[in-house]
């Protein structure tokens, strides 16, 4: 069984990011389809085991984001690592196009609304970041944000959004959210041929939008935008991690190892009960077995 060592898919702090330098795909990490399962299922399993004592300890939230280009595979990562979770302590939230009351905000707003609690994991299925990506790339969009004029011609508007972004992480870190941050980093190749897989079969059509085709003229913009906006935000307190995602079963098991390194390098214990309950306790369960 090859080790996952996640160092090699981090991005340093203060660097600079090159993606051509980060592989889409890597040796399996498993000899067969019946090891990757068997791998998955007892790294899910340790998942929800420290996902339970986080629930019980109630001190930390995990703030897990997910930014990829089109047909990466977050929705198929997110469903299959976070399978075992007991739903009373993990929150999915995809973030669409904004809504009117939320172009009335700053940009961060509608995500804030949306963090997780204490002895809870929130994972953001694409997030804020999306605007100093997609807003970066498609200029009409950042058009439309209703932003003062000053604002919206600035030359340091994706700084200045980037160190709003940092700040917010280490308000959030101080406070007791832990935060992993992952890009799925699928090529332009494999993209296509997923792309024609859902064309090809019927029960997937529903997954295809014509737009996403689109943004294939964009390609090498996306990458420029990740690569600054990677190399920009990622943090001692809220990494980001370059994940290949041209197999999707070899990016679950690296998606699954963060996460639950990301859990265990938490303090957490059961709370403790005194000895006066426990004596209550004793007490009960003598009522209750006669």
């Amino acid at each position: 069984m090859t080790r996952i060592d996640i160092r090699d898919f981090r991005v340093e702090e203060g660097g600079k990011l090159d993606l051509r330098k980060h592989p889409t795909r890597i040796e399996p990490l498993y000899a067969s389809k019946a090891e990757y399962e068997k791998r998955l299922a007892k790294q899910t399993s340790e998942i929800a085991h420290l996902q339970n004592l986080q629930y019980a300890h109630d001190r930390y939230a995990v703030l897990l984001i997910f930014q990829a280009m089109d047909a990466a595979g977050k929705d198929g990562a997110i469903k299959h690592v976070m399978s075992g979770i007991n739903p009373a302590g993990c929150e999915v939230t995809s973030f669409k196009q904004p809504s009117p009351e939320e172009l009335d905000h700053d940009f961060l707003w509608r995500a804030a609304k949306q963090l997780p609690e204490r002895g809870k994991i929130g994972i953001f299925n694409r997030s804020y970041y999306e605007e100093v990506l997609v807003v970066r790339v498609r200029s009409e969009i950042l058009a439309g944000q209703q932003l003062p004029d000053e604002v919206g011609r600035d030359k340091d508007l994706w700084k200045d959004r980037y160190h709003s972004m940092v700040e917010l992480e280490r308000h959030l870190h101080r406070n007791g959210t832990r935060i992993a941050k992952f890009f799925l980093h699928i090529s332009k190749n494999e993209q296509r041929k997923r792309f024609l897989a859902r064309i090809d079969d019927p029960e997937k059509n529903w997954k295809f939008n014509t737009g996403d085709v689109k943004d294939r003229k964009y390609w090498k913009q996306y990458m420029k935008a990740y690569e600054a906006c990677l190399a920009a935000t990622s943090t001692e307190e809220a990494p980001w991690y370059v994940v290949p995602a041209d197999d999707k079963l070899n990016a679950r098991l690296i998606i699954s190892e963060i996460i639950e390194q990301t859990l265990k390098r938490l303090k957490m214990s059961y709370p403790q009960t005194t000895d006066e309950h426990r004596k209550e306790l004793q007490v009960l369960r003598k009522q209750l077995a006669k």
